[in-house]
């Protein structure tokens, strides 16, 4: 009798059909998602290179800020040059901490008493310490918003941190607008008094640091009544703060 063949081995049984592959399902898009994710890259980028420009003006002095900028394009041009501290006499940086911050070298950033007493009287005075200031004209721009209040308020700690406060009072004497158009000490001594920044006397220093909080509205050389008796007190603090050791800080 006949065996059967046997049947090769290894062979496959023969393959059934397949099923064709179900399509992936799409994803949907997320608006809320997709508004998250640019918010928080838009928020890390800008973390990251406001804190590299923290690092670099702590040793580089700044050039044109926003507000320069600004004024050079409504008026067609601005005037200022840029000055060391150790070629700004000494009772200048006296003038401006007495008249905006006196407590300048006992604070990090914030004087919550002056705050304090400028929510009690409300527009009637600002409460903003010499390095939100700074802040305010290196980094960000002029006029009130909660966003450029919240910005000023965030940065203002790491500039306390890694400047010096003679760094921070000397960007400020170099940024500060002192008369329409007139931007830092060297500019406003010149053009008030004919003299370089070294060369100002203390009745000269206080007459530009009464100018500070309006500069458009405000001459040093031309003072008002009020003006002079501000300035009167302006120089009378200065020496105040020098006695106290409340500018050993930044001198």
């Amino acid at each position: 009798m006949a065996k059967k063949a046997a049947k090769p081995k290894g062979k496959a049984s023969p393959l059934k059909a397949e099923k064709p592959a179900k399509p992936k399902p799409r994803r949907r898009f997320r608006p809320l998602r997709f508004l998250g994710f640019i918010v928080l890259r838009s928020t890390t980028i800008l973390i990251v290179t406001t804190m590299a420009l923290v690092l670099i003006y702590s040793q580089i002095n700044p050039p044109l800020t926003y507000t320069m900028w600004s004024e050079k394009k409504r008026l067609g041009h601005i005037d200022r040059e840029w000055v060391p501290i150790e070629e700004i006499a000494p009772v200048m940086a006296r003038s401006v901490v007495a008249a905006e911050d006196a407590n300048f070298c006992l604070h990090w950033g914030f004087d919550v008493a002056a705050i304090r007493a400028a929510l009690d009287e409300g527009a009637a005075r600002g409460g903003s310490t010499i390095s939100q200031q700074v802040v305010k004209n290196v980094f960000l721009w002029q006029g009130r918003s909660w966003i450029r209040k919240a910005l000023e308020t965030a940065i203002t700690p790491a500039v306390e941190a890694i400047w010096s406060k003679k760094r921070i009072i000397e960007v400020y004497l170099n940024v500060a607008e002192m008369d329409e158009g007139v931007f830092g000490v060297e500019a406003a001594a010149r053009g008030y008094f004919g003299v370089g920044p070294e060369d100002l006397t203390a009745r000269q220093a206080a007459l530009i640091a009464a100018v500070l909080p309006s500069p458009k509205t405000r001459s040093a050389s031309k003072p008002t009544k009020w003006l002079s008796k501000r300035a009167s007190s302006i120089a009378d603090g200065a020496a105040t703060i020098r006695a106290d050791g409340r500018a050993r800080c930044f001198e």
